[in-house]
């Protein structure tokens, strides 16, 4: 949750994020607890106190996903799902002791709770995660809540007045056959007509919505977009054979169980994701936590696909930059690694852009197929028009590094087919590490450069295709490309093309997330 209206209360001032975490002292490395943080950039974070713990029946074993509201008369308001003695998962409400405290440190829950229990047909495990309320145009508050009958993922439609009576909706927001459990779904308008983001209650002309799903089954992040019925609370995506939990990812890396929200005070709806673990779970206990939150980033309507979401890292996280280095027209030709010469690289902001030599498109062989990251050999098969782009976290001896890349092919009608893809096969010289290719499909309209921007923070690799039509984020453990002896290259393994490109480099900040002292008298 986060709120900025700098006309509400004194907490719409500061940057709010609540995050569940395991419970450190926990012998099982079980119990679910919330985290707090608070910021005034979203960059530079106070880490809070404990916001909620598991202390009560209804969510002694464990207090999970919730989403915040700020009602009409500025209050605030937390559902969040709970596990109750029995593991029966229950929506709870909860909301600050004291509104005036610009740091929201403590919390109560409602003492009736829950105010929500699972509706017939619907297994005691199988209902979590409320979302942000929207606001009907008959005044009610509009929730939805992920579950599933059999396997076909639903999410299920509750209106309220006062967050402590709900009325279920009949049917569902939107189901999808063979999708499994639907975790921390997301539900919110998108303009087609300019580059803002929409308050969460928006509804009309020029609006489209997004439904967006986490899925248990594979732990991926997907949304289809599409048109929003409130009356017959119905969503029917734009393209079904995108449909939710089977077409678009927002980033096809680590990346899950992401939540937006609005920023009033800047017109943007911003996206916070989870970035998950790729190395054991033994390694996880030895350093006593797992898992990372990632930048987050502004989500808005792509109006020249008309198909598919933009993400773009905040504004904010420029504030960070500091000294750069800039290559103008580098010319990379066919097998070459050239080296960036940039200093240390592990905290460094990238920008680039590339360019295929035009006579090599026009000679290049029609394929059959396309390129698919996941099963097409790496950045280490050779095709006549790529893979070509950066590499990053290598050490100088190239034992390990991570290569970002394009990788573009001819259609049999002529049409260029561009994937960019991130591999992590030789990322880590450690043997417990999951070590895949990942990447996807990027849409490029003609006379657009390929342009690429990757944030690379020592383990965590973000990358942003064509202006953020694409992402795919890594977590990579290397052993030698840390600190002083991570380097930057300029690949391009391509037979029949050279590839130019101009690449700015900024070396970044760190930001130095500080504890929370409480004041003493």
């Amino acid at each position: 949750m986060a709120a900025s209206d700098p006309n509400g209360p004194v907490y719409y001032k500061e940057w709010y994020h609540f995050f569940y975490q395991y419970n450190p002292n926990d012998a099982v490395w079980g119990d679910i607890v919330w985290g707090h943080t608070v910021s005034r950039d979203m960059i530079h974070w106070l880490h809070l106190p404990l916001a909620m713990v598991p202390d009560q029946w209804y969510d002694i074993n464990g207090v999970w996903t919730g989403s915040a509201t700020i009602l009409s008369d500025g209050q605030l308001i937390m559902l969040y799902t709970g596990a109750t003695n029995e593991s029966v998962q229950v929506q709870n409400l909860a909301y600050p002791a004291d509104p005036t405290d610009p740091l929201l440190v403590n919390w109560i829950k409602y003492d009736k709770n829950p105010v929500l229990v699972p509706p017939p047909g619907i297994l005691p495990r199988d209902f979590r995660d409320p979302t942000t309320a929207m606001l009907t145009s008959e005044g009610k508050w509009r929730i939805s809540i992920g579950s599933k009958i059999n396997k076909t993922g639903i999410a299920l439609i509750y209106d309220t007045e006062d967050f402590k009576n709900f009325e279920l909706k009949k049917g569902v927001l939107r189901g999808v056959k063979g999708t499994g459990m639907w975790e921390c779904v997301d539900f919110y308008p998108v303009s087609t007509m300019d580059d803002v983001g929409l308050d969460t209650s928006a509804y009309g002309d020029g609006v489209k919505h997004v439904v967006k799903v986490s899925l248990d089954d594979d732990r991926n992040d997907y949304y289809a977009i599409g048109d929003y019925d409130e009356k017959a609370t119905k969503f029917l995506p734009d393209d079904v054979k995108n449909d939710v939990g089977i077409g678009l990812r927002y980033d096809y890396g680590n990346f899950y169980a992401s939540k937006t929200f609005f920023d009033p005070s800047k017109k943007r709806r911003i996206l916070w994701g989870w970035i998950t673990e790729y190395d054991s779970e033994c390694v996880d206990r030895t350093k006593g936590w797992a898992s990372l939150q990632g930048i987050p980033r502004t989500v808005t309507f792509d109006r020249k696909t008309r198909s598919n979401l933009i993400q773009w890292p905040v504004e904010e996280v420029n504030s960070l930059r500091m000294s750069s280095s800039e290559f103008k027209n580098l010319k990379a030709k066919p097998g070459s690694v050239v080296p960036l010469h940039v200093g240390t690289a592990t905290q460094v902001d990238i920008v680039a852009e590339f360019e295929i030599d035009k006579l090599a498109l026009e000679k290049a062989v029609p394929e059959t197929t396309d390129y698919v990251c996941r099963s097409g050999g790496g950045a280490s098969r050779r095709g006549a028009l790529g893979p070509f782009g950066l590499i990053v976290l290598a050490d100088s001896g190239l034992s390990e590094f991570t290569p970002l890349y394009f990788y573009v092919t001819k259609g049999i009608s002529g049409k260029l087919h561009t994937t960019f893809c991130s591999d992590q096969s030789r990322s880590s010289l450690a043997t417990d590490v999951n070590k895949k290719v990942l990447g996807s499909v990027v849409p490029v309209f003609n006379g657009e450069k390929l342009s690429l921007r990757v944030l690379v923070d020592h383990s965590i690799v973000e990358s942003f295709a064509q202006g953020g039509r694409t992402c795919v984020t890594s977590r990579v453990y290397p052993t030698r490309a840390i600190y002083g002896d991570a380097k930057l290259f300029l690949f391009n393994n391509a037979t029949d093309t050279t590839v130019t490109a101009s690449i700015q480099v900024w070396q970044m900040n760190s930001a130095f997330i500080r504890p929370y002292q409480p004041e003493t008298d």
